[in-house]
């Protein structure tokens, strides 16, 4: 797989001083500005990232057009698919107009097509679009990169759980991303939300709950949540200490792979384990 970190210029962090003549300059992003690329549906990804704002970081949002928002089966989740492929060229093109350090892609489902291999691919047509010097986080790379620094990884006998929205075809590449991965993998849950954007976000916590409890394990050594509308960012960090192993909301993951690309080490507390100890 390759290591889209190591295609970081970390020279090019814009980390400079803030004061001019004794004053203190607009410091607006002057550590990092970080483009976001998500679902026009999509609720969540711009509430967690506001929740995650280091000094002199700045996140900036663009949006491609989701038409249909019809999730209730296999077919009409990949028809979703097609749209979201011809659609999210535009927005990436508009992003870059604010020039970003780094783009960041708020959505998952795409990432984890194909295996390893089909998110090589589709790396390489994202990173075309942004062009050199422009670094790339993906859900499938931050996910796999943010097990390992967890210390569960690939190809070392770890076993994970993993927590859809999709429906069994996105389930299915899901499960093929992470063995592919070298991960066994117990249980891949997809709790087939019937839209694209309120039966995802609205999501009762109690469910989250419910489904935590439906694929841990003794023998599970994380359990990872994936569908970046589903945010569990004030629940997995509780459960996460509660169960004493990793709980990874793609969110997170995804938030803290584009801020570690940009050379940002800040910490939070109430955030698990990934931002309070790596």
């Amino acid at each position: 797989m390759k290591n889209i970190e190591g295609s970081i210029d970390r020279m090019k962090t814009r980390e400079r001083s803030q004061y001019s003549d004794g004053y203190l300059d607009n410091y607006v992003g002057h550590r990092a500005r970080i483009g976001v690329i998500l679902p026009s549906t999509n609720t969540s990804v711009e509430y967690d990232c506001q929740r995650i704002v280091p000094r002199g970081v700045s996140w900036h949002f663009g949006r491609f057009l989701i038409e249909h928002v019809d999730f209730r089966d296999d077919a009409n989740f990949l028809h979703f698919l097609d749209l979201m492929r011809q659609t999210i060229g535009a927005s990436i093109e508009s992003i870059l107009t604010c020039r970003p350090d780094h783009v960041m892609l708020g959505m998952s489902a795409e990432t984890f097509w194909g295996g390893i291999k089909g998110n090589d691919g589709f790396v390489d047509r994202i990173q075309q679009l942004l062009g050199e010097g422009t670094g790339l986080t993906t859900g499938a790379n931050a996910a796999q990169r943010a097990l390992e620094v967890l210390g569960v990884a690939g190809n070392s006998g770890k076993t994970i759980s993993v927590i859809t929205p999709y429906q069994p075809v996105g389930d299915r590449n899901v499960r093929l991303f992470f063995e592919d991965a070298g991960y066994r993998v117990k249980h891949v849950l997809g709790l087939r939300c019937a839209n694209a954007h309120d039966a995802i976000a609205l999501l009762p916590e109690q469910r989250i709950m419910e489904a935590v409890r439906e694929v841990d394990g003794d023998d599970v050594d994380a359990i990872v949540q994936v569908g970046t509308n589903l945010s569990t960012l004030g629940i997995f960090p509780t459960l996460e200490k509660w169960l004493a192993k990793p709980l990874l909301p793609i969110n997170v993951a995804t938030c803290w792979h584009a801020l570690r690309s940009c050379g940002i080490r800040d910490q939070f507390d109430h955030l698990g384990r990934l931002f309070e100890q790596h």
